[in-house]
């Protein structure tokens, strides 16, 4: 399942019992891509939320970096089983940007360069719960976590964050994104193991 770096060494859950069944604890921060590491300078990212009716809202990094940022604290966990608890990021809410947008629709996918995809309900990245980071321990995001920006829904297993992140596609009928068309769970919630589908 792609490339991965840095071992997985921790403790099981019995040892730390904030992690949901399954994982386990790890202090470093393991590297997970579908594919090879895109290189993107700030000054050619954008992002961009795309309406069901086709309206585009797009912020390039001058103006997405000028809205008004959140640093938030929140434990991130893996489908591959690490966890890793207390991570510091700093980024834009989807609150925030959806301020402006009007939309009807239920679901979105969310694009990345590399044509990485992950579908969301709409319901999860609003009311504090996700973000567009671009800070991790107070430094800018490195590329191989995503930098310079990537989704955060630390509620969700973290293929749910998906790395290089540059726009939202909203849509009325779920739909299936990479990993999701290659047997993983629709939605992925890491308390009730929602690896893959059927669980």
């Amino acid at each position: 399942m792609g490339i991965i770096s840095r071992g997985f060494g921790g403790r099981r859950r019995d040892s730390a019992p904030d992690l949901p069944p399954g994982q386990y604890l790890t202090h470093d921060f393991p590297v997970l891509s579908a594919g090879p590491t895109p290189r993107i300078p700030p000054n050619s990212w954008n992002f961009t939320i795309t309406t069901e009716t086709g309206a585009e809202h797009t912020w390039d990094w001058a103006a997405f970096t000028a809205l008004p940022a959140e640093e938030v604290t929140r434990d991130i966990h893996c489908v591959t089983k690490w966890s890793k608890l207390g991570t510091t990021w700093k980024g834009v809410a989807l609150d925030t940007l959806f301020e402006e947008v009007e939309t009807a629709a239920d679901f979105v996918m969310a694009h990345s360069a590399g044509g990485y995809t992950t579908n969301v309900p709409l319901d999860d990245l609003l009311d504090g719960k996700a973000w567009i980071a671009y800070e991790f321990d107070g430094e800018p995001l490195r590329p191989e976590h995503g930098g310079p920006a990537r989704l955060l829904i630390p509620h969700l297993y973290f293929w749910k964050s998906a790395k290089w992140v540059r726009g939202l596609r909203m849509m009325h009928e779920d739909e299936p994104g990479f990993w999701e068309s290659a047997g993983y769970h629709m939605y992925g919630d890491p308390w009730s193991e929602q690896r893959y589908h059927g669980d």
